[in-house]
């Protein structure tokens, strides 16, 4: 905070400030622990708060009067402000220090009918008439809101820097002195290039993109961010550019995310000269709140912005609204999801490597919106009458895919493998390669030629040999085992798949041939 001009007469001697004067002290205010040695008079005649305790103290006057402030806006350095106010120095207004001595002069109460001319009007006015018209000192008062929100929410401090801004965002930024500033003060209000004040009639030519604004407001807290989206909302800004502003911000301040995108993160922008700190944000705050906000926006790289974000929620164990909603989000543009993007790994303590469960519920959420738009229900989805076959030809492509990614992990269970084939209806496949790829995979850890052979008795070595019954039995159990671990709806057949497989993979032929007897009995 920038302090008031100097003010002579003011010391400091460890935890206590004096004023030099030969009248003794007889007021002594404590703030955040430090005590300042003070005069009634300068105090009494500015500060309504001030001169009210001193009235109804029960106390003697005659003697030194000391009282404390709790929670004074800005601590002891803003107070220090006020004194020297109080005593005749002039405060000097900057936007970092506005938002502070506004609050701390509507806490003592110093209006006007305390004293003409008062230190609340002074700062109503440099607020209004400097802030609220400069896109810089807006932030930065906006950023300086967060210790004394309440106060500043209460005098519309927040509101007012909110509106201020979102006004800005809809307007040519080179008219607001940021972050156009290379005309400086040649500019006129309209635009134009001023030559010795003459309007040339010349306009600026504004090469700022849309995106302009983004870095900028990434330095507010989450609270603050939020508020700013909402008011920007109502401002009737496109949905695409606050998803822009929110996937940057998000970017920013989860590392995660960026890792995983590859460095997605926009083009850099030099924030110099706001010498501004960048906010001090909660992660798992963060992502519940944007959640929120996130406008309904379908596109490769906002599904893949949505799927990053996933992950990271998982990481940190957002609630469950907040998950869900991001699935459902997913889910309803699944066709713009990609493979790499789907394979979320399980961050849980199960043994899978994969979340499929996550990955499911996705798919569940892609048909039900297919099913809304369509009127249909999931099962009886036509994929050739229906409008929307392309999208659901391409989550069938990208389902079978991923089934043959995870197919390979040795501990996922044979009824997920059948959940996740049975997600999409028969018709959105008009061919089973891929599902045949990914039981390819999945049976090379379950298939055990040795097994096989030894089902009918064939064991090199096996000097016993099985009668008919024992055999018929041992190749059906060993059909049932391998077909339940791979019950996928394929046809109508799904243990033809499996004597498939068995057939592709050179099994013996009279092993082959058994199955295919012992299955349609069976």
């Amino acid at each position: 905070m920038a302090p008031a001009a100097k003010v002579t007469g003011f010391r400091r001697e460890g935890n206590d400030w004096f004023y030099n004067a030969t009248l003794p002290s007889d007021i002594t205010v404590v703030v955040d622990g430090v005590n300042f040695h003070l005069h009634k008079f300068p105090l009494v005649s500015r500060c309504g708060r001030i001169s009210n305790i001193i009235e109804e103290s029960e106390e003697s006057t005659d003697g030194n009067f000391i009282t404390t402030f709790e929670d004074f806006p800005g601590g002891s350095e803003t107070f220090l402000v006020i004194i020297k106010f109080c005593y005749g120095g002039r405060v000097e207004f900057t936007a970092r220090n506005i938002v502070m001595v506004y609050c701390a002069a509507d806490y003592l109460e110093m209006t006007d009918e305390h004293g003409e001319d008062n230190l609340l009007s002074k700062s109503e006015g440099f607020f209004h008439n400097n802030v609220l018209k400069n896109w810089k000192d807006c932030l930065l008062a906006l950023q300086s809101c967060e210790p004394v929100i309440s106060r500043a929410d209460k005098l519309q401090i927040v509101s007012r820097c909110l509106n201020a801004v979102s006004v800005m965002v809809c307007t040519d930024p080179s008219l607001f002195g940021w972050p156009m500033l290379m005309y400086g003060s040649l500019q006129s209000p309209g635009g134009s290039i001023l030559w010795n004040g003459i309007n040339t009639g010349a306009k600026i030519q504004s090469t700022m993109e849309s995106d302009w604004w983004y870095e900028d407001i990434s330095y507010l807290s989450v609270h603050l961010f939020e508020r700013l989206i909402h008011t920007m909302e109502g401002k009737g800004i496109k949905p695409e550019n606050l998803a822009g502003a929110i996937m940057h911000y998000c970017r920013k301040y989860l590392p995660g995310l960026g890792r995983w995108q590859g460095g997605q993160s926009g083009k850099p922008r030099t924030v110099a000269s706001f010498s501004m700190t960048p906010a001090a944000v909660d992660q798992k705050v963060l992502l519940e709140s944007v959640t929120k906000l996130l406008p309904e926006k379908k596109g490769t790289l906002f599904c893949r912005f949505l799927l990053g974000l996933l992950r990271v929620a998982l990481i940190l164990g957002v609630n469950h609204t907040c998950q869900d909603s991001l699935e459902r989000r997913i889910g309803v543009q699944l066709d713009q999801a990609t493979l790499d993007g789907l394979l979320i790994p399980c961050y849980s303590d199960s043994d899978t490597l994969y979340n499929t469960d996550c990955v499911e519920r996705m798919i569940h959420h892609f048909m039900s919106s297919e099913s809304r738009l369509t009127s249909l229900s999931p099962s009886s989805f036509d994929l050739e009458t229906s409008p929307s076959s392309g999208p659901l030809k391409r989550v069938a492509k990208l389902v079978d895919g991923y089934i043959a990614e995870v197919a390979s992990d040795v501990n996922l269970k044979p009824n997920k493998m059948r959940l996740l084939a049975e997600a999409l209806p028969e018709s959105s496949r008009s061919l089973h390669d891929g599902l045949y790829r990914a039981l390819d995979i999945y049976l090379k850890d379950l298939y055990d030629p040795d097994e096989a052979e030894f089902c009918l008795g064939k064991e090199k070595g096996n000097e016993s040999a099985m009668d008919d019954s024992l055999a018929d039995r041992n190749t059906l159990g060993f059909l049932r085992k391998i077909s339940y671990a791979t019950l996928l709806t394929f046809g109508s057949c799904p243990l033809m798949l499996v004597l498939m497989h068995l057939k592709m993979k050179g099994c013996h032929s009279e092993l082959f041939f058994k199955c295919c007897s012992l299955s349609s009995c069976s």
